[in-house]
């Protein structure tokens, strides 16, 4: 924390000393009387210790860096605004655990605004509440100190109210503190979760209450008045807990029911939840909504710009990568996604840059710098990739390389060496392609494309085999993925099983229908195979994928003039001649076709 918080920082360290203090010598107090509670308080303050302990241990010597919007008051410059607005936060988190009519997932970015002014009518609340508990703190040290051996059985129960007084009030106070910001900044402004253990303390407190007030009650009536007021307000509470729950039953639920309160960020997750269940055109809605609120929100724009990506709506996406990198200057996930965009649009240079300047992020503060640090290494990736897929493999490998020596521990570098196998292989560096192909395994035994890399590497250096094995280990852990089959299928067609690899062509082919390469491609193998009727259905399939690919056409005509149908074999090879009319394999086939038709009276149908 900074100095600018010295102030709110000695006031509430006052507090918090002279509770301790009372809690202290309660324990002491309660030692020989009342040891069961005494233990119990001693075993509370022990674990907020070790949990703070914890904490600090996890945030290591630096606290994180939240975003402003996280906690608007502990981003403001002025001490007083700061010390108000937290000296109103518990307070309003007494209010939410007294009544809970109005609650949230999120009360961030101005949800609650900051305490700008001594005039404001909340530091009524506040003000009200350290009274309370002042109250409360004298009344227990008090009552402590009344009770001497001897003493009667009112002076026993008013030292009990004392014993019950200081447990509830510790269960609400102690697991709060850490919330408080005086120990360091917390990256929310109230959140329901750190209610949890005070509301125990808080039931603790008005059972207690309802116990007193029964004994004292004088009459029959005034005591049915007691029990009618509990029973509503029973049943008060448990209809708010059922509605919720309700609210909490899915997320999409949570984040609608906390609009009315904090809509930029009710609407950015209420859009991520909305994209996930494939409702672009809300989702998109959503996300702009959230935006009308508040221009700023880095993610929001980051998630918009996945949204326009999936859509490939390239120049949207990229405009909405930058606004993120603007408003979030270090958020590598926007960086590593403008430079994947700029790829598929081809402006390979500016991709290049992208990723390297991504690769060079500073994350020291950051909420997440496991993720951080990942993503700096797969910019890394992704730019040995983009000199791969241009043949410069051996500056690919360079920067492959690169990411081996920079990645973290608890990066899942599988992927990574499989690469590093793919770029030598390419360069005909057998052992080192082996090598790597290894190490993916070593670190990922279920690694299905370093299998088939694998695979590919050894058919190549003529051990079919052990390449066959290979093949059949990534068919056993990906039976249902088409890839597999489809460089399965590849490998036996190589070694001339045409038979067998046809089997896997048709199996890829049915498991990834719309996928133009594997279709065509099992028609090739089929027709390999002497399985010709199967051949033209497929390649009537890749016609109807890609109806203006001349390739399509003209081995479709090839096969239904292998298959007799010699009128539609024209029409087919006319369709490749209209779209390609210089190529000379389809001129000759139809020149072929036509003398055919002439030898069998048949007219040409044009």
């Amino acid at each position: 924390m900074d100095g600018n918080g010295t102030n709110m920082n000695v006031f509430v360290m006052v507090i918090v000393t002279i509770m301790a203090r009372l809690l202290m010598h309660s324990v002491f107090s309660l030692q020989r009387r009342h040891r069961g509670v005494a233990e119990g308080l001693a075993a509370l303050g022990a674990a907020l210790v070790v949990l703070l302990s914890c904490r600090l241990a996890i945030m290591g010597s630096q606290p994180p860096e939240f975003s402003p919007a996280d906690n608007p008051a502990a981003d403001c410059d002025s001490p007083a605004v700061r010390s108000l607005t937290f000296f109103f936060l518990p307070a309003f988190n007494a209010w939410l655990l007294l009544c809970p009519y109005t609650l949230s997932f999120d009360w961030s970015m101005e949800a609650i605004p900051l305490i700008t002014s001594i005039a404001d009518p909340r530091n009524l609340a506040s003000f009200a509440l350290y009274a309370v508990l002042a109250l409360l703190a004298m009344t227990v040290l008090l009552s402590l100190r009344r009770r001497r051996p001897g003493e009667d059985a009112a002076s026993g129960e008013t030292t009990t109210s004392g014993d019950v007084t200081v447990m509830g009030l510790a269960l609400m106070l102690l697991p709060f503190l850490p919330a408080t910001n005086l120990f360091f900044y917390v990256g929310f402004v109230v959140a329901e979760r750190i209610l949890y253990i005070p509301s125990m303390g808080a039931c603790l407190l008005v059972g207690w209450g309802a116990h007193l007030l029964h004994a004292r009650a004088r009459t029959a009536r005034a005591r049915r008045l007691l029990h009618g007021a509990l029973i509503i307000l029973f049943l008060l509470f448990a209809a708010r807990t059922w509605s919720r729950n309700r609210d909490w039953a899915t997320e999409e639920n949570l984040y609608r029911s906390g609009i009315a309160i904090n809509p930029p960020k009710a609407y950015g997750n209420l859009a991520n939840i909305l994209s996930s269940q494939g409702k672009k055109e809300e989702a998109e809605w959503a996300y702009k909504k959230a935006l009308s609120y508040r221009s700023n929100m880095a993610d929001v724009h980051y998630n918009l710009g996945i949204l326009f990506q999936e859509q490939k709506r390239y120049e949207e996406a990229l405009q909405e990568y930058k606004l993120a990198i603007q408003f979030r200057p270090r958020m590598a996930m926007a960086h590593l996604n403008m430079g994947l965009v700029l790829g598929l649009m081809g402006q390979k240079a500016e991709a290049a840059e992208v990723y390297r300047h991504c690769s060079q992020l500073d994350g020291s503060g950051l909420k997440d710098p496991r993720t951080h640090e990942a993503t700096k290494i797969s910019a890394l990736f992704n730019l040995g990739r983009l000199y791969a897929d241009d043949g410069n493999f051996e500056r690919a490998i360079g920067v492959y390389q690169e990411a081996v020596e920079k990645m973290p521990p608890h990066y899942q570098p599988q992927s990574l060496y499989n690469m590093l196998g793919e770029a030598f292989f390419k360069l005909e560096k057998f052992d080192d392609a082996e090598r790597w192909y290894l190490e993916a395994l070593k670190v990922k035994a279920d690694h299905v494309p370093a299998h088939l890399t694998y695979g590919k590497l050894l058919a190549k250096m003529q051990r079919i085999g052990e390449a066959e094995e290979w093949f059949e280990r990534a068919k056993t852990l990906a039976p249902n993925d088409s890839t597999v089959h489809q460089h399965f299928g590849q490998f036996l067609s190589e070694v001339e099983r045409h038979e067998a690899a046809a089997d896997h062509y048709v199996k890829a082919a049915q498991l990834a229908p719309s996928e133009y390469e594997i279709i065509f491609n099992a028609a090739n193998t089929l027709r390999q195979a002497g399985r010709n009727k199967q051949a033209e259905d497929y390649y009537r399939q890749a016609v109807l994928l890609r109806p203006q690919e001349a390739t399509s056409h003209m081995n479709l005509g090839a096969m239904l003039h292998v298959n007799g149908k010699l009128l539609e074999a024209e029409s087919s090879y006319l369709e490749a001649l209209r779209l390609k009319p210089d190529d000379s394999i389809t001129r000759t086939n139809l020149q072929k076709l036509r003398h055919l038709l002439a030898k069998k009276g048949i007219s040409p149908s044009r």
